[in-house]
């Protein structure tokens, strides 16, 4: 019976590191998807970009989404490496608080990649482009309902 005690408390805090885990990275990641779409919409829909800039927004968003995606990927795998320190030491421990360094290291990374992917987009438009531009990304990041 002991044993049987053990397991569901074993299940549980995984499941719980899991759950968490799933969140943080949601709730970080999803927070930069507005942007990107507000940005984005403003940038094929509301800047007139001519021809050459619409090639190089195309070209700068290309080797962005490679980049965020192995990133995402890092992201999960940290928070599975989480889980499993959680599971191993079933409080916050060194192997717990060394996964949660390496998660919020992956998660720093993404969104200074995001910046540098904004700013790239930024240096294709013109000043008058760019002024609708800095106004609408001022406006997605404080928005208050994100």
């Amino acid at each position: 019976m002991n044993d049987l005690r053990r397991l569901i408390l074993i299940v549980a805090i995984v499941f719980v590191a899991a759950v968490s885990g799933a969140f943080v990275g949601r709730a970080l990641i999803s927070r930069q998807a507005p942007v990107e779409s507000e940005l984005h919409a403003l940038l094929h829909r509301g800047l007139d970009l001519d021809a050459r800039q619409h090639a190089r927004m195309e070209a700068i968003e290309s080797r962005f989404a490679v980049r965020k995606h192995a990133l995402e990927l890092e992201l999960r795998a940290d928070n599975a490496r989480l889980a499993e320190a959680i599971e191993r030491e079933h409080g916050y421990g060194p192997a717990v608080a060394a996964a949660v360094d390496r998660s919020h290291q992956a998660m720093g990374q993404l969104q200074k990649e995001t910046l540098e992917h904004i700013f790239a987009m930024r240096a294709v438009l013109t000043p008058e482009q760019a002024a609708k531009f800095d106004a609408a990304v001022v406006k997605a990041l404080t928005a208050k309902d994100r």
